[in-house]
């Protein structure tokens, strides 16, 4: 029996939902196209079924429901069916407009199924045969939003794991939405059913699940997509690309008559086969992309765009990215001040926001104008407005706090209540090797907005000053914490 023979029937109804046809099959389940009789509207629904090992009946003509194949399978099956679950409350819980929305979950039939919006439009591949050569600023308008819906989705410690041409689609406004988390999974670790691949567009670490995953991965795969939106060529094999990259760069062969460098550059930056030579979060390619972060230059530095050379950026402004002589004179460093607001960034966007404190305090004169410049990467305007307000009615000379201590210090005893002794004095220890003895209060306050040991070490890890040092600290102490 086919699985297109073990979908459900067009016409079936489940709930309030009438089944209109199949539309999509994949290794964790089935996709249909189906009617919300309550409202009357199309919606998205895809049924948990891992086909490779379930199968649907077996108890008469009429039962529907998904049955694991024989007892060996049925501990996966039912491990995977809560993972599903899991998942579905998640993405519920995302409010982008460039991620495609799910609505509702529910149990039926013995397994479970995700409603989600049904998107009127046409998938990427589709859209643009039609409008090639695309302008820089129409490839920004598509890969941008999508970046920025990543960076919600990995703040919650998913990844999507499937970004393609295929999973994006143009809705009829000409606004992107990102589809399909049928492969998105928690980077807090556990197993997985299997690993889904699409060639071109997943990095080298995704065939492999020894190898640690992250935002960097699905940055990866949006660069591909931008550079096939770009070259109109699919990426090379990432497995291919690690002795003698046969793949030409961007920045080469993109046409400089819709492209500035500086923009090609940034596509070749996501796409770099060494994971740690690609930029670690979705800010961070943002910024890029916007013109507010220079590549780090390599040791490949004939690779390497010079950082005088004009770019538009995504207003379509022309702009010079400055010298290391011309940037401007980092502000001296208030500890206290800029930690609190850290301690507030991060309550909208995660522990991201250690790292563009500190790169902002560098770029800046005044403390008034690194709380602009972090305020900008709060998606929401009334919550970027009220940040802005209270940290410039905060941030005061740290003489006029001096009554009131330190307010950075965290006490042990509220840091506690949320992990064990064993477990802060493990991470201190370990920090304290990269930063000294600061850690302890590092640690205390990061052991406030950590949901977990694993986003406590990620949090921390922004402490430590090489990225190199960072990535290999953050892997070690994961990786003990697990085995603790």
């Amino acid at each position: 029996m086919t699985t297109a023979v073990q979908s459900l029937p067009d016409g079936h109804v489940i709930n309030e939902y009438v089944i209109d046809k199949l539309v999509g099959i994949g290794g964790f389940g089935l996709t249909y196209l189906a009617t919300d009789q309550n409202l009357n509207l199309p919606v998205a629904i895809k049924e948990y079924f891992p086909t490779d090992i379930a199968s649907r009946g077996g108890a008469g003509d009429d039962d529907t429901s998904i049955r694991p194949s024989g007892d060996a399978n049925r501990e996966t099956f039912e491990w995977g069916l809560t993972r599903f679950l899991d998942e579905a409350r998640t993405l519920a819980t995302f409010r982008h407009p460039n991620i495609v929305r799910v609505m509702r979950f529910f149990q039926a039939n013995a397994t479970a199924y995700m409603v989600m919006e049904f998107v009127q439009g046409a998938a990427l591949t589709d859209w643009m045969q039609t409008r090639r050569p695309l302008s820089q600023a129409t490839i920004e308008k598509i890969a941008l939003p999508l970046i920025e819906g990543l960076g919600i989705i990995h703040r919650t410690s998913y990844l999507h794991r499937d970004v393609k041409p295929g999973n994006i689609y143009i809705r009829e406004d000409d606004s992107p939405v990102l589809l399909d988390f049928g492969s998105a999974r928690s980077t807090s670790g556990g197993r997985d059913l299997t690993a889904i691949v699409s060639p071109g567009y997943a990095p080298v670490e995704q065939y492999s699940e020894s190898s640690t995953q992250g935002p960097w991965t699905d940055l990866y795969a949006i660069g591909g997509v931008m550079y096939w939106m770009v070259t109109g060529k699919k990426p090379v094999d990432a497995t291919a690309r690690l002795k003698n990259d046969p793949q030409p760069r961007a920045a080469d062969i993109g046409d400089p008559a819709f492209y500035t460098r500086e923009f090609l550059s940034a596509i070749d930056w996501a796409l770099m086969p060494d994971e740690q030579q690609r930029p670690q979060s979705s800010g961070e390619l943002l910024a890029r992309l916007r013109g507010r972060l220079v590549q780090p230059v390599t040791q490949d530095t004939d690779r390497t765009q010079p950082l005088d050379t004009p770019y538009a950026d995504a207003t379509g402004h022309t702009r010079t990215v400055p010298t290391p002589q011309q940037q401007p004179t980092s502000i001296p460093v208030d500890t206290a001040q800029l930690r609190e607001i850290e301690g507030e960034l991060a309550k909208h966007i995660g522990p991201l926001a250690s790292m563009l404190v500190r790169k902002a305090a560098k770029n800046n004169t005044s403390i008034e104008g690194v709380i602009e410049a972090v305020a900008r990467e709060i998606d929401d305007e009334q919550d970027r407005s009220v940040f802005t307000q209270r940290m410039k009615e905060n941030t005061r000379p740290p003489s006029s706090r001096s009554s009131h201590g330190d307010r950075t210090e965290v006490p042990t005893q509220l840091a506690a209540a949320r992990f064990s002794i064993d477990v802060l004095e493990r991470a201190e220890k370990r920090l304290a090797q990269h930063i000294g003895a600061i850690a302890r209060v590092i640690v205390k306050k990061a052991a406030m907005r950590a949901r977990d040991e694993g986003e406590l070490y990620l949090i921390i890890a922004d402490e430590i000053a090489d990225q190199n040092d960072r990535k290999a600290f953050i892997r070690k102490a994961i990786s003990a914490s697990r085995k603790v």
